[in-house]
């Protein structure tokens, strides 16, 4: 599970405005193995976490490459999952590495959807022309959309789909993101007021009744923004500003030693090759 809020805002028209402020959460068994992010690809231009689960290796949930492309997973809640189905990180690997436009890459997706279990995927492309930011998931719509400016929730059901948890961790990203703060002020703000909020949302039919077959107890620990329970929650806060200018910082704080009390940040800064 994970959950992603975004504002988008192609081409703003103030120099301290940004063209993207991304803020996640990836939840996940804290044993299972991953990397921690870092640039990889032919010409080391591609940057993101990448699973080392066995069988899924070199999968990711978050990344962008120097030359504006930008793609994020989520899955979708769901007791019934079939285990032979294909790993659903290779799709935002997949399309960091591919020369598809967003639109195009989602629509080639689309077309495959068959082949995984349920999840949601955000793709984007920062060009000096024009920003592009495209979402599918595989469990609504067949056709992908193309999203306009503004501020998205997306968490284990469909976009924009309202959950509690959604609801809240987005009024608490507006909130931020409304501010004015400096870059690093506006990264830490995210992290902590926003990312680390782990008040529960319960009761919330909406997401019991997709959850159906997890017990309560799960039900109730997956209400969080920030999950917390044992051997499995967020593990990962990832927070990605584009200025207008097309210069990136992207900061990611990880749980280590699956150890709640230990945690590693590191940011990584570039322009972007439009």
């Amino acid at each position: 599970m994970c959950i992603i809020f975004l504002k988008f805002n192609p081409r703003p028209a103030s120099s301290n405005a940004y063209r993207l402020i991304l803020a996640a959460n990836r939840d996940e068994f804290y044993s299972r193995p991953s990397k921690a992010a870092e640039f990889w690809g032919s010409n080391n231009e591609i940057l993101s976490g990448l699973d080392l689960e066995e069988g899924k290796e070199g999968g990711s949930w978050l990344g962008i490459s120097k030359r504006g492309k930008l793609a994020a997973l989520t899955n979708y809640l769901d007791a019934r999952q079939n285990p032979d189905a294909q790993g659903r990180g290779s799709l935002v690997s997949n399309y960091l590495m591919d020369n598809l436009d967003s639109f195009a890459y989602l629509r080639k997706v689309s077309s495959e959807a068959h082949s995984y279990n349920g999840f949601n995927l955000l793709t984007a492309d920062f060009r000096a022309n024009e920003d592009t930011l495209c979402y599918y998931g595989n469990k609504g719509s067949s056709e992908p959309i193309h999203l306009k400016a503004g501020i998205y929730g997306l968490s284990n059901s469909l976009l924009e789909t309202p959950w509690r948890k959604l609801q809240h961790g987005k009024r608490l990203f507006t909130s931020v993101v409304n501010k004015t703060l400096s870059p690093d002020g506006l990264v830490q703000e995210l992290l902590s007021n926003v990312l680390s909020n782990d008040e529960l949302n319960t009761p919330d039919p909406a997401q019991e009744s997709q959850g159906e077959g997890f017990s309560k107890a799960v039900l109730r620990a997956l209400s969080a923004v920030c999950v917390r329970s044992p051997g499995y929650g967020t593990r990962t806060n990832t927070v990605i500003l584009i200025s207008r200018e097309g210069n990136v910082s992207f900061t990611e704080r990880n749980m280590l030693n699956c150890d709640l009390t230990q945690w590693s940040t590191n940011s990584f800064h570039f322009k972007l090759q439009e």
